[in-house]
């Protein structure tokens, strides 16, 4: 590892005093796994062995690495999943940790995103190119009135120094925020923008140039570290919360898309920048892609045929034409330089997309995405894998602390820290460990969690209803949530495994308990939901992906979280798919590794909803027999938190009517 520890150290304040201190300020109560996950974290640094600690909701974990990283001698960054988290650290958690440790340590810290979440003020004061690539000012109607709003907004945040950032703005959609924003390939840059000494990306950027830690997220992170591309100050060691969501996060970033569509704005914005017949050739080079995708059935394409090779090849040389064919920029140009970057941006995703799928090297998945409503067929390619990247970029420059709520997937870390890239027959065990640079030493803790799983929550398994089939929910599996719903008198987190699913469980509810108030995602905003089920407890809340892993509503709220059935990735999806079948051909067992890897750390999130408090109590309840009678059922259990477990529909309901009474 390159990683330097050998720092000049800083005044020896003792991870524990400050640690001691903190909780104090923050008026939270110190826990014993909080302070083992700080004195690993710390030990961690220092040594530069990676670490993966586990601790459970309510540990306080963010506490237990946020002091270790402002003691460490070198610049730190802190990366995460979700915006929630980083509002808690940024808003939160680092001020008052600040205001704890006083002017003892450096304790500037800084927040990181990638350029188009902040607002652009060449855009906002200059005009948005259309989609001929001339410069207009203002949209017509309601979006007109919202890019208005943005505007005023991202106007009094410069005179007031804010960060410009999307997250703190008025509310708007994708398509009003892209009338405020560019991305970095549409950007002027430092040297040419009028306004680079106001620019919040750039403001940002100094900002985390001068701080010692640095916030960020997955994707800027995947970016700069394995990607290549220098987004982040130079650092030492990295802490990545929300661990589990990573590899998906890495997958995403490294994910590229390609439409007939985009190939003809490309060429439709270059039009007016170019002399030549470069920006009509790449429109031609468009219709035969058209063409080719018409002819090529969605899902994972594993032989690329003649016709659909030959139009991406054309697609690529168009491109690559065009981008030589823009003249190069000149002083003064002002208005002219943002369209013509704008265009120049576009033909070069353009390129590098269709570029990556004309080679359709063995290290990518490529699969056609079908037309669906207005949303044309679109090529997409991800990498087969991420932990090979994350290895060689991320974990062999960088001390890197891996945290999550759920990193041992069956009562083991091996199944999360392979596929971060960590090899389990590398983990250390005891002390002390020989140097040998040709591997990468790591260690996994469990400290815990303060809740008594095993009297707070039951796990209860429908073992005695069928086998959920592809048609979606059944009779038996309705009248199941309806007793247990029933019982619960609402206070239920509905966890499905499609939106076809909730809503119709939703629909059923409402005609069989009437006197509840179900909620569907998708009736509103998910905030708007999320309090409409606070505010009254007799409500249930029915949802997909985003609630499994994105909710948190402690108290009595929600006592029964139900799970349809295993969340195991669909057959067709053509990544994991893809990946199940590489594991397989290498020896592995590629449903254990990818399949039920996947379905364990879902259940794990999903069942984690119940139980946020020292005081919650409740039910999760899984209508999938497998959970009980399928050999992988045992995998799956171990990678729940230790619940009291039955298969008993009788005691689960008279549970669940002795909560409701209070």
């Amino acid at each position: 590892m390159t990683a330097q520890h050998d720092a000049p150290a800083r005044p020896q304040l003792r991870v524990q005093e400050v640690l001691s201190e903190a909780v104090a300020a923050l008026g939270g109560q110190q826990r014993t796994g909080q302070e083992q996950m700080a004195e690993a974290v710390a030990e961690a640094m220092e040594s530069g062995r990676h670490l993966l600690v586990q601790a459970g909701t309510g540990t306080g974990k963010s506490l237990g690495y946020l002091v270790p990283s402002l003691l460490h001698g070198q610049r730190v960054v802190v990366a995460t999943a979700t915006l929630a988290l980083q509002h808690q650290l940024v808003e939160r958690d680092l001020p008052r940790l600040v205001e704890a440790v006083g002017g003892t340590i450096d304790t500037s810290y800084a927040v990181l995103k990638g350029r188009s979440n902040y607002a652009c003020l060449h855009r906002i004061r200059e005009g948005v190119p259309d989609d001929q690539g001339v410069l207009v000012d203002v949209p017509s109607g309601s979006m007109g009135d919202d890019v208005l709003s943005l505007r005023r907004w991202a106007e009094e945040e410069s005179e007031a120094g804010g960060s410009g950032e999307r997250d703190n703005a008025p509310r708007h959609t994708d398509r009003v925020w892209r009338q405020v924003s560019v991305n970095h390939r549409e950007c002027l840059g430092a040297t040419k923008c009028p306004f680079a000494q106001e620019c919040f990306a750039e403001r940002a950027r100094e900002k985390a140039q001068r701080s010692h830690l640095i916030v960020t997220n997955h994707s800027l992170l995947a970016i700069d570290a394995i990607e290549g591309v220098p987004m982040i100050p130079d650092y030492d060691a990295v802490v990545i919360d929300e661990a589990h969501e990573l590899t998906a996060r890495v997958t995403q970033a490294a994910t590229d898309e390609l439409s007939a569509s985009d190939v003809e704005r490309a060429a439709r914005r270059a039009q007016r920048h170019v002399d030549g017949d470069q920006a009509d050739d790449l429109a031609d080079a468009g219709d035969a892609l058209a063409d080719a995708l018409a002819r090529t059935g969605p899902g994972r394409i594993d032989t690329i045929d003649e016709q659909l090779s030959d139009a991406l090849a054309l697609v690529r040389d168009a491109a690559r034409a065009l981008i030589s064919a823009f003249p190069k920029d000149k002083p003064g140009d002002g208005d002219a330089d943002a369209g013509r970057a704008q265009a120049r941006g576009l033909a070069q995703d353009v390129f590098v997309n269709a570029e990556r799928m004309a080679a359709h090297a063995e290290a990518d998945v490529l699969w056609l995405n079908e037309a669906r409503d207005r949303t044309p067929a679109r090529l997409c390619v991800a990498p087969l894998q991420v932990w090979g990247p994350m290895r060689d970029r991320l974990l062999t420059e960088k001390t890197v602390v891996f945290t999550s709520a759920t990193l041992m997937l069956g009562g083991d870390f091996s199944a999360v820290a392979t596929s971060l890239g960590l090899n389990p027959s590398e983990r250390v065990l005891q002390e002390p460990i020989e140097r040998d640079d040709t591997v990468l030493p790591w260690r996994g803790i469990d400290v815990g969690s303060p809740f008594d799983y095993g009297q707070q929550a039951i796990l209860y398994v429908a073992r005695h209803l069928p086998p959920p089939g592809r048609d979606g929910l059944g009779s038996a599996q309705l009248d199941e949530i309806a007793e247990l719903v029933d019982a619960a008198e609402g206070r239920t987190l509905g966890l499905f495994s499609s939106r076809r699913a909730a809503e119709a469980a939703a629909e059923a509810m409402r005609e069989r308990l009437p006197h509840l108030t179900t909620l569907a995602q998708g009736d509103a905003q998910l905030p708007e939901l999320a309090k409409q089920f606070v505010d009254d407890p007799h409500t249930c809340l029915f949802g997909t992906l985003s609630l499994w892993q994105g909710l948190d509503v402690p108290g009595d709220t929600c006592q029964l979280v139900i799970i349809d059935r295993i969340p195991f990735p669909r057959p067709d999806d053509p990544l994991m798919s893809a990946r199940q079948r590489a594991a397989d051909r290498s020896g592995g067992n590629g449903f254990m590794q990818v399949a039920a890897t996947h379905a364990a750390l879902l259940l794990a999130q999903g069942s984690g909803r119940l139980i946020r408090t020292t005081t919650d109590r409740g039910v999760v309840a899984v209508l999938d027999p497998r959970l009980s009678t399928a050999r992988y059922g045992g995998f799956l259990k171990a990678s729940l938190p230790p619940m009291w477990t039955t298969t008993d529909p009788a005691v689960v309901r008279k549970a669940l009517s002795r909560l409701a009474a209070g």
